[in-house]
């Protein structure tokens, strides 16, 4: 009898090369992979519609639609993982020097209020710097993945058609946050952010997760072990680039490699990208907690019920 075949979305990045090349391939299944060019609209397709039996997601993103009762469970395979101190962006010539130089002003974010970044950087100016979040108003690009969720009310949309970029240019904006731009006049908020973000995981553990892995409910419930082979094919293929990382053994490495090894080199030689409840436990629970501080939960969720049963108690 053939293996079932499962369609799914996730961008191809080294922990996930050896599954998207067919290096790696899943045990008891076969994957259909769709290339969506902006990832994040795959997760729009997968909240809205349930377009894919297994899709990347962004944490939060998952976390609010679980909220709302998704139709979809969690796999503790950690796609994404960084820092987000150079997220936030503003203009030094509008008088803007420090963080807390944000309160009573509008700040920019780039998509929803929930995407993930949004919500780290948010607490990098609320726990570093003491920023009252709630003395901002959020300015938003975009509307949220779940249509559901109403934001709290310092949240607004910018003006149909406004950029973020420019309205941060003309000084209608103290900053931005998840905006990419090449403007020489914008520089981060936050002085040599990635040495920040290192420092930032040096004292107190800080390792943001961004991206895990979602699988339709109605095919856990009919095969209630595949939780359990999904996490397996994302964790061989995840090993395998681990590995290679290591021994320095990847070509032409990109920013993110070049990342994560220092993350390794930090760590005296850990797992950069860690599978699994119980390794992720203490970044879980404080997004959650951030997120109800946030106004975006309204309290915490069940951690462990957040995952597919079969994948509770496995690391990788």
């Amino acid at each position: 009898m053939a293996e079932p075949q499962l369609t799914a979305v996730t961008r191809t990045q080294g922990n996930n090369e050896a599954l998207k090349n067919g290096t790696v391939s899943p045990h008891g299944f076969r994957f259909a992979f769709e290339e969506v060019p902006v990832l994040v609209r795959a997760f729009r397709r997968m909240v809205r519609g349930l377009e894919f039996d297994v899709s990347e997601m962004a944490l939060t993103t998952y976390l609010v639609a679980k909220a709302y009762g998704a139709q979809f469970t969690a796999v503790p395979a950690f796609l994404v993982r960084g820092f987000h101190h150079g997220a936030i962006l503003h203009n030094p010539a509008s008088g803007i020097r420090e963080p807390r130089d944000l309160e009573g002003r509008r700040v920019g974010v780039n998509r929803g209020y929930t995407v993930t970044t949004g919500v780290w950087a948010r607490a990098v100016l609320q726990e570093e710097y003491g920023v009252d979040l709630s003395r901002v108003t959020w300015v938003l690009s975009g509307d949220e993945h779940v249509a559901e969720y109403r934001p709290p009310a310092n949240v607004v949309p910018a003006e149909e058609g406004r950029s973020l970029e420019q309205m941060l240019i003309d000084g209608e904006l103290a900053a931005t946050i998840g905006v990419n731009s090449t403007d020489p006049r914008l520089a981060p908020l936050i002085p040599d952010p990635d040495e920040a973000g290192f420092a930032a995981l040096s004292a107190r553990g800080l390792y943001p997760i961004n991206h895990l892995v979602v699988v339709k409910d109605e095919l856990l419930r009919a095969r209630p072990e595949l939780g359990a082979e999904v996490f397996d094919a994302f964790a061989r293929a995840k090993q395998s680039y681990v590995e290679r990382l290591g021994k320095g053994a990847i070509e032409s490495p990109t920013a993110t490699d070049v990342m994560y090894r220092r993350v390794m080199d930090l760590t005296g030689g850990a797992d950069p990208l860690p599978y699994g409840i119980e390794p992720n436990r203490a970044v879980l629970e404080e997004l959650m907690r951030h997120a109800v501080d946030q106004r975006i939960l309204s309290g915490s969720l069940p951690l462990d019920e957040l995952f597919a049963e079969s994948t509770r108690d496995l690391t990788a």
